[in-house]
């Protein structure tokens, strides 16, 4: 299958076929035929989903609640060290006056 033709499956999709594996309903050799799916592609699903199942397949563009957490004080510390050189350069300035 061609990169541009990549087939995309919804949460929901992903969840139900890694319970299936989990559950041992269905071995990922016969679910990866049935579905015409890579095995590679359901070993990564079913490990994400074994990792964190209720944050599992969060989507495009959105973070689980750790992510956004390391996120959110990236940012933080960024302003903070912008702060501190701008106070140390007015220090400079100020102590040479």
């Amino acid at each position: 299958m061609d990169r541009r033709n990549k087939r995309i499956f919804d949460k929901d999709f992903k969840i139900q076929t890694a319970k299936l594996i989990v559950n041992k309903e269905k071995k990922i050799a016969e679910l990866a035929r049935d579905l015409n799916i890579n095995e590679n592609t359901l070993h990564n699903w079913k490990n994400q989903y074994l990792r964190d199942q209720e944050h599992a397949f969060p989507g495009k563009g959105h973070q689980t609640p750790a992510e956004e957490e390391i996120s959110k004080l990236t940012r933080e510390n960024q302003v903070l060290r912008e702060e501190r050189d701008i106070l140390k350069k007015a220090l400079g300035i100020f102590s040479k006056a």
